[in-house]
Parts: structure tokens; C-alpha cells; sequence
């Protein structure tokens, strides 16, 4: 295998591994698979950011149903509020998808890297019993 074919294979593993890890994060914490998959997506296999966050969005949807049916036989899923916030969410990302395709991917980028800062902070706060 040549070096390009190598590193392909590479950040072909890095992308399996990045679902696998973002598939349990999902199961234990509730976190999106978005986080985890966009910068995998954007790192390992070079997609542009607007690439990483299309092709993301697709991959949240087998993780979500799998998880929420998971949470549903131990009693912790709260339909209706569930399927309210889905409903609701559907008219914010037909707005964003638009907005993503005006905005420059390095303004993209910027903003997704503060949020990622912002809700870090937040989890140390709140782990450390100072919020």
C-alpha cells in the first residue's frame, strides 16, 4: 500500500473509530452526534465544513433512533417532549441549512470551534460544582 493509500485507510479507521466513540458518548451522555462528528469528519477526511456538518447530519439519525428506543426500555424517554423539540427543530434547520450555504466555511468554522469552547466550559463548570 502506497503512502496516500495508507493514509486514506488512516482517516478511514479515524472516522470508524470517531462513530463508534460518538455512538457511545450519544448512549451515556446524551450528546450529539454532531460534536463528535463534524470535527471527525472535517480532521480525518478533510471535508469542508459544510460537507462534515450535511454528512453528520444524516449520520445522527440511526444514532438517535437506536438510542432512544434503548432509553425508552429503561423508562427515560420522555415522548411527547421529544417529538415536540423534533417538530420545532425542523423549522431552525431548514433556516440553518439556508444560512450555512450564505455564510463563508471559515466564519462556519469559527463559530462552530466557539461553541464547542462555550458548551466545554459550561460541562467543566458544572462537573466541578460550580454552577
Amino acid at each position: 500500500m502506497d503512502a496516500v493509500g495508507a493514509a486514506g485507510a488512516a482517516a478511514v479507521a479515524g472516522v470508524l473509530l470517531a462513530g463508534f466513540v460518538a455512538g457511545m458518548a450519544s448512549g451515556l451522555l446524551g450528546v450529539g452526534g454532531g460534536v463528535l462528528f463534524v470535527p471527525a469528519l472535517a480532521l480525518l477526511l478533510g471535508l469542508a465544513p459544510i460537507e462534515a456538518v450535511g454528512t453528520s447530519l444524516l449520520a445522527v439519525v440511526p444514532t438517535a433512533a437506536v438510542g432512544a428506543a434503548r432509553q425508552r426500555r429503561y423508562g427515560n424517554l420522555r415522548l411527547g417532549e421529544g417529538l415536540a423539540l423534533g417538530v420545532l427543530s425542523l423549522a431552525g434547520v431548514l433556516l440553518g441549512t439556508e444560512l450555512a450555504h450564505r455564510v463563508p466555511e471559515r466564519a462556519l468554522s469559527s463559530v462552530f470551534a466557539l461553541l464547542m469552547l462555550y458548551v466545554a466550559f459550561r460541562l467543566a463548570r458544572r462537573a466541578l460544582g460550580r454552577e
